[in-house]
């Protein structure tokens, strides 16, 4: 629907269109292609369909009904296209992860326990629809939230709670069950450093001096940042992590930045992220060896067997894949987790993989786009960190597998194997979902409709 370009006059409501019915079309062809998936496995490996096919089908679609239902009634101004998007990865992993379970004799069942994951991932996603009604209310406790976080972060260093998996000290286990507290802590820190960067913005964005053309902070005012310094510097060097410390620097640069909106900062940050890097090259162990594995992984094949099995594998699938099913992804270990980006590359190909890629960038996208909606401040900032966050992961990771950068061990988003970063990013996504509703919600226009909305909006002006 067109808006007319003449400016608003007083009373005039923006009213976006809901686009309900839309995003369920969208969640029912999501779903289908993970569906598709399993059933193109079981036909190329057994040439015969699944036997319990209805079963999972109708659990399946339920899943993405059920969500539907609880967004169209809670949040019915929310983005039309998000919850799609992660149906599409969410059933593509699983996907995946039941063609891998095919491979060994007899086959394993770990699809069962990553659609439980899943499952738990939808229903804290609705919790997040239900007790956040106005992501505001988050704004309230920013010490609170980032002690926590950090807490969080330092759990793993516990001696007898804290174990190392993969040479990374980032787990805890509780009754049997291990966790990895650093994706609630991904949360709570991005809405920790929101709520703190809105109520400081103006202070870190005027006081300071003019150098070279660059308004630089106080030294006063560099105390956040050198915090968080610190605190990547650790997790790097006493938990073996440097995706998670790459994330949570990542995460703080682009908030304080947008608050602030000071090409200083990411400077500043750019720098401490490098010396940082020098140091840990230099005095710990897991880094060179990330480095040299990216840099000459055939150096030591014995050593290097995963990323170098990920090249094979996509030199082997090509452009077009081998097919569902007709690849050999279990050939490179820990292909449901960590190198699951590799198993897609050899069966769907590298045009397979850049589509899901695009999947994560129209998700990242929509985020940004909230954040420019959003008529407040703090939900300007929440969900713009989000959706950056969100985008770092899945480019550091592919990044690494893909060997473009140095290989950080971090999740790929709604596929890896896990339930960690699984229900952490579903209540990712419901936040997103809140804030995107408040944004979308009918507004009165204080502005010219183009001043508000970007082109392609679907929207109306109403007269009360």
């Amino acid at each position: 629907m067109s808006v007319p370009r003449q400016p608003a006059a007083t009373g005039e409501v923006v009213v976006h269109l809901q686009r309900r019915n839309v995003e369920l079309l969208l969640i029912l062809l999501a779903c289908s292609f993970g569906l598709a998936g399993w059933i193109m496995t079981h036909l190329a490996l057994y040439n015969s369909l699944p036997p319990n096919l209805p079963l999972v089908a109708g659990l399946w679609y339920g899943l993405g009904l059920v969500a539907h239902l609880f967004v169209r009634f809670l949040t019915p101004w929310a983005d039309p296209v998000i919850l799609p998007c992660v149906f599409l990865l969410n059933g593509l992993g699983l996907a995946m992860i039941a063609r891998i379970d095919q491979i060994p004799d007899p086959p394993r069942n770990d699809v069962a326990s990553q659609l439980l994951w899943t499952s738990l991932g939808i229903v804290l996603f609705i919790g997040v629809l239900i007790l956040v009604r106005d992501h505001r209310r988050l704004q309230r406790y920013p010490y609170l939230l980032f002690i926590a976080g950090v807490a969080l972060l330092l759990l793993p260093l516990i001696p007898g709670l804290g174990i190392a998996l993969g040479g990374a000290q980032i787990w805890i286990r509780v009754f049997g069950y291990s966790f990895q507290p650093a994706e609630v802590a991904k949360i709570l820190l991005a809405v920790a450093f929101a709520a703190y960067f809105y109520e400081k913005r103006d202070v870190l964005a005027l006081a300071g001096k003019r150098f070279m053309g660059l308004d630089f902070p106080r030294a006063r005012d560099l105390g956040p940042i050198a915090l968080m310094w610190i605190a990547a510097l650790g997790i790097m060097v006493f938990q073996n992590d440097l995706g998670t410390a790459l994330l949570f620097f990542g995460l703080f640069t682009v908030m304080i930045y947008i608050a602030t909106q000071r090409p200083a900062w990411p400077l500043l940050a750019g720098v401490m992220f490098i010396v940082a890097g020098f140091l840990a090259y230099n005095f710990t162990n897991h880094v060179p060896r990330r480095v040299n594995a990216w840099l000459d992984p055939f150096s030591n094949y014995d050593a290097n067997l995963q990323i170098i099995s990920a090249q094979f594998g996509y030199a082997w699938g090509g452009l077009f894949g081998r097919g569902w099913g007709m690849g050999r992804p279990g050939l490179t270990p820990l292909a449901k987790s960590d190198f699951i980006a590799g198993a897609l590359g050899e069966e769907l190909g590298i045009l397979g993989l850049m589509a899901v890629v695009m999947v994560y960038a129209l998700i990242s996208a929509r985020g940004m786009k909230a954040a420019l909606l959003c008529p407040d401040g703090f939900g300007k900032l929440l969900a713009g960190g989000l959706a950056f966050v969100f985008s770092l992961q899945v480019f550091a990771i592919v990044g690494g597998i893909t060997r473009l950068l140095p290989l950080t061990g971090l999740t790929t988003p709604f596929m890896s194997q896990g339930g960690s970063s699984l229900v952490a990013n579903w209540m990712i996504i419901g936040i997103l979902m809140v804030i995107s509703h408040r944004a979308r919600m009918p507004q009165i226009a204080t502005a010219t409709p183009q001043e508000l909305l970007t082109p392609d909006d679907a929207t109306a002006v109403i007269t009360r």
